[in-house]
């Protein structure tokens, strides 16, 4: 059995293909026993790096992991619906559509008018991002900003705040509004990280976040009073929402809680910068187990070797935040459709084998869009790195913008950075939503340096 690659199923379906078949759930409450949760729970959710997101063709995220949570364990069937934004997710629920939304929804004046809060609650903060200085932030009172140079996004919240705060002290901070099309929330926090603009304010939860990929990164500054966020249901369905924080504070669902929050906003995410010595004439330990396999998918052992230098640093026991195991960060899912036991994954010849495997299949998955042999590599490399859905979507997006869709740098890359943006990634021709593009990008150019480097100095 070949493993399930999303890309391949209607985005209609993509739910059916994770979960059990989908059923229709009413939407009148009087049909509901109230002493029980229905059947089928009808949720909407929002694509995000931290609500739901798909990554290597599996479903992702805080919100989407702990609603799937309560559906498996009181035996409903979960009907997931994605909405573009937070405004149709509530005429969704106020509809029937759905009964939950899973996705931060803030606990203000004007929502509690519409909805009753349920589920687990989030506590965030606008907070200012800036490079650490010897282990210590450069700001650390608010007052310090006279005078700082402040990016943030243009009509957005954060933007709002700003103007506020530098009211509040009298005027002096210089702030500079970033067009939203061109760069987002992300790129503005990798920005700072590189030291390329001094400072950003963003959400605590996304700072967080996205320290986890730089930790050169303080956010601990606040710029904001506390904002309330939870789950929401509508407000003739109080009793689910009684159900549903009856079960949020069990012992099972806050052990859940407890572990989607460190592996989110704790976790670190990206492997420290690590200068490679060629000089001892071999690349790893493993250069024979790379020789074995990569002439069965027509690769240079060398291609391979780079792969995984770059997924586990030639780590055998390597594990990452998402469970890829394995020299080759082999997902769990992936080793099971290769008819592969998960814990053989440690073992090197395992990991590369089942890695070829899944390689020449999304070789022959993209031949059809990409047919030039040389120039698919990129792209088989990026789909083993995000999954094939992703780079599916990158090339409609490359199409309609007018790069070339068969040409991976400075096209389809640039296509798939795209699908960062609510823009872009709620386009009518992208079916799979949010990915986070800057790793995918960093991760195909890191193998194609490390390749050419050893194709240079090491000897086939």
């Amino acid at each position: 059995m070949r493993p399930a690659l999303l890309s391949l199923i209607a985005p209609s379906v993509i739910a059916a293909a994770v979960l059990p078949p989908l059923s229709s759930c009413s939407t009148a409450s009087s049909k509901v026993n109230h002493n029980e949760l229905p059947d089928t729970l009808k949720v909407v959710t929002l694509y995000g790096p931290t609500s739901y997101f798909i990554y290597r063709d599996e479903p992702m995220g805080y919100d989407y992991t702990l609603v799937d949570s309560l559906a498996r364990q009181k035996g409903m069937v979960l009907d997931l619906k994605v909405a573009n934004t937070l405004s149709q997710a509530m005429d969704m629920l106020d509809s029937g559509n759905v009964d939950l939304i899973a996705y931060d929804v803030p606990i203000t004046e004007h929502y509690l008018k519409y909805v009753v809060p349920c589920g687990p609650e989030m506590l965030t903060r606008q907070v200012l991002v800036q490079q650490k200085e010897q282990g210590r932030p450069v700001i650390s009172d608010i007052t310090q900003l006279v005078g700082k140079d402040v990016y943030v996004e243009k009509d957005s919240k954060y933007l709002r705040r700003m103007h506020n705060l530098n009211e509040e002290l009298g005027g002096g901070i210089n702030i500079f509004e970033v067009d939203a099309d061109s760069l987002i929330t992300e790129d503005l926090i990798q920005m700072v990280s590189e030291n390329k603009i001094p400072l950003t304010v963003v959400d605590s939860h996304i700072a967080a976040l996205n320290r986890t990929y730089f930790p050169n990164l303080d956010i601990d500054m606040h710029v904001s009073l506390e904002q309330r966020s939870s789950w929401a249901v509508a407000e003739n369905m109080a009793w689910l929402a009684d159900s549903i924080n009856a079960w949020f504070a069990q012992a099972s669902p806050q052990r859940t809680n407890k572990q989607l929050l460190k592996q989110y906003f704790e976790q670190a995410k990206s492997h420290p910068t690590v200068k490679f010595d060629f000089d001892k004439g071999y690349i790893s330990n493993y250069d024979n187990i790379f020789k074995k396999y990569a002439h069965t998918i027509g690769w240079d052992w060398r291609l391979m070797a780079a792969q995984a230098f770059v997924e586990s640093r030639f780590k055998p026991n390597a594990r990452s935040w998402v469970g890829a195991r394995g020299l080759m960060q082999i997902m769990p899912s992936t080793a099971r459709g290769y008819k592969t036991n998960v814990k053989d994954l440690v073992k090197p010849d395992v990991s590369v084998r089942v890695a070829t495997q899944l390689i020449k299949d999304l070789d022959r998955y993209l031949k059809p869009f990409v047919p030039n042999d040389k120039e698919r590599i990129k792209f088989t490399i990026a789909a083993y790195n995000v999954g094939i859905a992703h780079v599916y979507d990158a090339i409609a997006l490359a199409k309609k913008y007018g790069y070339d869709p068969q040409v991976w740098d400075n096209n389809v890359e640039k296509a798939i950075l795209m699908k960062m943006n609510p823009k872009y990634y709620n386009d009518p021709v992208v079916k799979y939503g949010y990915c986070r593009g800057t790793e995918t990008v960093k991760y195909v150019k890191g193998i194609t340096d490390f390749y050419e480097h050893a194709r240079r100095v090491i000897n086939a």
